[in-house]
């Protein structure tokens, strides 16, 4: 594709930009920054990325990758704000997911140890966990404030921490990963995910584009999980001060 090809598909900017002038929705400067900065961030990791393959050097995708998961951490701490060292419970998880997947991938030798698979894999694996650790602290936390007395009654009867935040626990857990069971249920029949019709439209042979999806998805599912639990059973502590008890929103 052209620049001058791509710049025809603009015209798909130019759709919801004269709905919300008709409509009066008041979005067109958010469409116009969004499309902006995608633009401009989308060419300069695309020149970077070929620029990671010719090199293929283990120093520059280790810095791609810690590049990713620095963004992703800084995106997903705004939604825990109330949990007490969530930047750093964020990026430990999103590191112990992209060195799990990662130690599976070029363990078994499932895919080669060049930029060209760990960048994208990598980028698939962090985006995912990041998702659905927004998804899970936004749950979270509501859980928390909603039983808050039902937390403190536990704690007053005895039960400890873990004990008292069980429910609201495992209920955003299950909460987080709904999506992602849920769409994988349907793919293939409602949607052609990202990956697949990329190499489809590349010119690959449609199995081997399946393959190469399915690895996909079933990474997703593994993070779906890790993230979820891993985040999780490190932010329920920082709910609670040294005597066992549940701080107040306020703290």
């Amino acid at each position: 594709m052209s620049y001058g090809t791509l710049s025809l598909t603009l015209v798909f900017v130019l759709i919801p930009l004269l709905l919300s002038k008709t409509l009066h929705l008041q979005l067109e400067k958010d469409v116009l920054i969004a499309t902006v900065r995608s633009i401009i961030q989308l060419l300069a990791v695309g020149y970077f990325l070929k620029f990671i393959f010719e090199s293929d050097h283990l120093v520059y995708i280790l810095f791609m990758v810690a590049l990713m998961i620095g963004v992703a951490t800084g995106n997903a701490r705004k939604k825990g704000s109330k949990i007490k060292g969530i930047t750093w419970k964020i990026a430990l998880t999103l590191t112990a997911i992209e060195i799990l997947v990662q130690s599976i991938l070029l363990g078994f030798h499932i895919v080669p140890p060049t930029a060209q698979y760990i960048i994208p894999i990598s980028g698939m694996a962090i985006g995912n966990s990041m998702v659905l650790s927004i998804l899970f602290l936004n749950r979270f936390q509501a859980e928390v404030d909603a039983h808050r007395d039902q937390t403190e009654l536990i704690l007053t009867l005895g039960g400890t921490p873990r004990q008292a935040i069980h429910t609201q626990l495992t209920r955003a857990i299950k909460a987080s990963m709904i999506p992602t069971i849920e769409s994988q249920k349907t793919i293939g029949l409602v949607q052609l995910p990202g990956m697949m019709s990329g190499q489809i439209i590349a010119g690959a042979d449609p199995v081997q584009a399946v393959q190469f999806q399915l690895l996909i998805l079933f990474i997703l599912l593994t993070t779906a999980a890790i993230s979820s639990i891993l985040l999780g059973f490190l932010s329920y502590p920082s709910l609670f001060n040294e005597r066992m008890q549940l701080l107040k929103e306020k703290e």
